[in-house]
């Protein structure tokens, strides 16, 4: 068993890759740095400012739990807040110190480090924040339910808790499941994963684009309307990111409302692939 039940993950992140038990997202979010410009940083702002529904987070405390690329770190500084980042993965927390370095590297009101949102010990050092924003992560640790609870413990009276947590789609979940644990298992699993979704997936997209009478490319230099991401790193992060559970969006809501949290909005994907996103308030 590679964690106590409830607990932190006591075998660390190397071992687990080696292990083929998770996928390196650290790795991939290395690969959108390359990309990231001023139009993205933008987008992840407005995605913020829309799901938040505030302008400015100045004076207000932001945690983001799984930072990755670091993106939202910076767009939350950007909008004044006090800023702190977390990661279980080395490479995502690397990744979020290049983003403060090249945007705000003097900034004391931004800080990173290691970290793990199984681990209570760790939580409890870091007290109460106005906003948790976890998008795309729990999902990933292995114990999605608990680190829902831990997350939810970081929520300071009146909050905000904005997650986001992949759509159960029953079956489907699961054989995608298997397609990512067969991604990690080693460099034969994910060549071959590669090698026939991703053409898989550029020649769907061409042929609806193109059966709609739509030019192809647009969907690619359109993608970073999306949260300002990346459609070639978000394929990658589909099809490897490992440990992968799902959640219908009712029982979120009920986990969190028997919790003494108000559901204040919700983005769906429909019955589809994909993320539910929603942002919570705690009761005062």
């Amino acid at each position: 068993m590679l964690k106590p039940s409830g607990g932190e993950n006591k075998i660390g992140h190397p071992t687990e890759i080696a292990l083929g038990e998770r996928f390196e997202f650290g790795e991939n979010w290395s690969r959108f740095l390359a990309v990231l410009d001023e139009a993205r940083i933008e987008e992840a702002e407005r995605s913020l400012k829309r799901m938040l529904g505030l302008e400015r987070l100045s004076g207000k405390r932001f945690l983001d739990i799984g930072s990755g690329s670091g993106l939202f770190s910076l767009a939350a500084r950007r909008m004044g807040a006090t800023v702190h980042s977390f990661d279980f993965d080395p490479k995502s927390v690397a990744c979020t110190q290049e983003l403060k370095r090249r945007y705000c590297p003097q900034e004391a009101a931004w800080s990173i480090e290691k970290g793990s949102v199984l681990d209570r010990d760790y939580l409890q050092s870091l007290g109460k924040f106005d906003v948790v924003y976890s998008w795309g992560v729990l999902h990933h640790t292995g114990a999605m339910w608990q680190a829902l609870e831990n997350a939810a413990a970081l929520v300071a009276d009146g909050g905000f808790l904005f997650i986001s947590i992949y759509n159960d789609q029953l079956y489907k979940s699961v054989l995608w499941r298997k397609v990512k644990q067969f991604y990690c298992s080693g460099p034969l699993g994910k060549g071959l994963t590669v090698g026939f979704f991703i053409p898989y997936f550029v020649l769907r997209g061409a042929i609806f684009d193109l059966l709609c009478l739509k030019n192809p490319l647009k969907r690619y230099s359109n993608y970073k309307k999306e949260r300002g991401m990346a459609r070639w790193t978000d394929w990658f992060d589909w099809l490897g990111g490992y440990p992968f559970e799902v959640a219908k969006p009712e029982e979120i809501f009920n986990f969190y409302h028997q919790r003494g949290y108000r559901l204040q909005k919700l983005k769906t994907c429909g019955a589809g692939l994909g993320c539910n996103e929603f942002v919570f308030t705690k009761e005062e």
